[in-house]
């Protein structure tokens, strides 16, 4: 089988060098460095520059591939994937765009090909596993608590980004959605923070972040659905010391004659306050709650995960849980597993009896 992934970025990297174990695969992204650093890891696959904001030339680049994973930034998520299923391709998708990708399920079932969408570690992992135990319990509450750490704490954040700090930015600064009691509601992110124990990484804060994205829209029937992200103490009261400052503003100013709106001043420094180098030792913290009824009792299911940087392959955690849940989904459509037509988002899947046998 012939795969195209769009985007050869860290994750995109982990899941090409994924894939050529199994499948002959080309990497497309408009950084030349991207691809040098993916071919010294594995010669064998295959490397294209491309500006992949070209839409008009996906026709001509896609198609003598059978299936296709797109990983390009977010803010051209969504129309990589439409301009994708508009060439009748099958896709597996982590660009975790903003927009709804349910609103392309009708192009994908009229193209006739599959789509899995938001297929990360959370969103991603953490939906598969709600989505299972929703077809075997009346599932009545769903939490999720994740969160990519580095492992040397450096004052004052403790934190670094493996993507842009403006993407990390926009998750602090924008309402969270959660389910309580039957009923959406909006809370402020970083809102009802509390603090959780983890075995071997001690004590984190947990606060409200919009991650639940379409389990708002596909879980109407769960009461109560939440999703927090983790971090080290204290980086809460950080971010909401610069937030209610002005620092996040898009608003612009002039200083020294220059105009520069304050987003972008604080993303050009925390670009290198955050900035996660490529070897350095960071880890991903996960925790899923599933609560419900099974067989008349009451039932309570908890996973916890802890990955951590990878030294022999040089593959950060985040880029190995990511990646690898997407390289699943791509088995998953590359082997005639998982075969319905339209976008699916996680949870869907995993409710799939093709699935649930596994």
């Amino acid at each position: 089988m012939n795969i195209a992934i769009l985007g050869a970025g860290m994750v995109g990297r982990t899941i090409a060098l994924d894939l050529a174990k199994d499948y002959t695969v080309t990497s497309f992204d408009v950084n030349p460095q991207n691809l040098e650093l993916l071919q010294s890891r594995n010669a064998g696959i295959h490397v294209v520059q491309a500006d992949l904001q070209q839409y008009s030339q996906y026709d001509r680049w896609l198609q003598p591939f059978d299936l296709v994973v797109t990983a390009v930034p977010g803010f051209m998520g969504y129309e990589t994937l439409k301009h994708v299923i508009q060439c009748g391709k099958n896709v597996a998708d982590i660009s975790f765009f903003p927009e709804d990708a349910l609103q392309l399920d009708e192009l994908a079932r009229q193209k006739n090909v599959t789509v899995i969408t938001d297929i990360g570690v959370a969103p991603g992992m953490s939906n598969l596993i709600l989505g299972y135990y929703d077809q075997i319990m009346e599932v009545k509450n769903f939490e999720c608590y994740v969160g990519g750490l580095p492992k040397s704490r450096k004052k004052p954040f403790e934190y670094k980004a493996p993507f842009s700090p403006v993407d990390v930015i926009e998750e602090y600064m924008r309402p969270a959605r959660l389910k309580e009691n039957g009923h959406v509601v909006t809370k402020p992110a970083l809102s009802e923070r509390e603090l959780m124990d983890f075995d071997e990484i001690g004590t984190l804060e947990a606060f409200n972040t919009d991650g639940l994205r379409s389990l708002l829209f596909t879980m109407t029937h769960i009461p109560d659905l939440k999703e927090k992200t983790l971090r080290y103490p204290g980086h809460a009261d950080l971010i909401a010391a610069l937030k209610a400052s002005g620092f996040f503003s898009e608003v612009p100013i002039i200083v020294n004659g220059v105009e520069i709106t304050p987003l972008q001043f604080t993303s050009k420094i925390l670009f290198h306050e955050w900035k996660l180098g490529e070897t350095e030792e960071e880890l991903t913290v996960m925790q899923v709650i599933v609560e419900g009824v099974k067989e008349g009792k009451m039932k309570r299911i908890q996973y916890d995960m802890l990955d951590r940087y990878d030294a022999q392959t040089q593959t950060s955690s985040m880029s190995r849980t990511t990646g690898y849940t997407c390289a699943a989904a791509v088995n998953l459509i590359a082997q005639n597993i998982f075969t319905e037509k339209g976008v699916f988002p996680p949870e869907l899947v995993g409710r799939s009896k093709t699935v649930l046998i596994l």
